[in-house]
């Protein structure tokens, strides 16, 4: 780090308490704008999307699980990965802890990405993970919901993603969907957000910008050129001969 300025205790305080005023600031600022994601119109879910999960096919409907409120997220898994994108999986680490959180406010919580089921179930176990995990291979739901890139927009290196026409390094795309169910069966789609938009579910993120470093990223590569799956972090105090082959940008999230 670079040198910094070291001040005494009341001086310390004077600049934390006029920090505290802008943090909270902030906090007033973003209950009011989730407020207002609450008020945004919906979209009747016209399509039946079918998916493949561990009890067979299931429908958009079932994935519901019997609450009326379902958060998706967009796992980038192509169909012919190996394994499944390590800025992704950074996130996942996240789930677990929170799915049971969410079913006592009346969310499910669902992970879907295009890879076949069997390579989703493999990934899943080499991971430790427990959370909802299905696959959306041959369906439309992941090109519908910005997730995918369409045959069109390979051929073309034009996306649309985050609403706009864009570039992707990626077949693949992070992102997050949110759908309402209501008494008569009928699922609306309320919200989805992409990109930087999905940095308040990085848990890990927000313990580092507590910390005096940040997140650090500046100079490298790209913006999570750091992450990796949580078993393949090399220790070189442990092994200093141990080598990790960096993933391409392609398989990773972009700022």
């Amino acid at each position: 780090m670079e040198p910094h300025k070291i001040v005494a205790h009341d001086a310390w305080l004077v600049a934390r308490k006029a920090h505290l005023a802008e943090e909270k600031a902030f906090t007033r600022a973003r209950d009011a704008l989730s407020r207002k994601r609450r008020e945004l119109p919906w979209e009747k879910v016209e399509k039946n999307y079918v998916f493949g999960g561990p009890n067979g096919k299931e429908t958009l409907a079932d994935l519901f699980a019997g609450k009326s409120q379902l958060i998706v997220y967009h796992f980038m898994f192509g169909p012919d990965w190996e394994q499944g994108c390590p800025s992704c999986s950074l996130l996942a680490d996240h789930f677990d802890g929170a799915v049971i959180h969410l079913a006592q406010r009346d969310v499910a919580f669902v992970v879907v990405s295009r890879a076949p089921l069997p390579q989703i179930e493999a990934f899943k176990r080499r991971m430790g993970w427990n959370f909802k995990w299905v696959s959306s291979f041959g369906s439309d739901f992941n090109y519908d919901y910005q997730a995918s890139a369409t045959p069109e927009e390979k051929a073309t290196g034009k996306a649309m993603y985050n609403y706009e026409m864009t570039e992707f390094p990626s077949e693949e795309r992070p992102g997050a969907s949110v759908f309402y169910k209501n008494a008569e069966g009928n699922i609306f789609h309320t919200y989805s957000s992409y990109g930087r938009g999905l940095d308040i579910l990085i848990g890990t993120y927000n313990f580092l910008d507590l910390a005096p470093k940040g997140r650090d990223e500046d100079g490298l590569a790209y913006g999570m050129a750091w992450v990796r799956h949580h078993d393949r972090y090399v220790d070189a105090a442990v092994d200093p001969a141990a080598t990790y082959k960096e993933p391409k940008k392609s398989d990773s999230c972009c700022d």
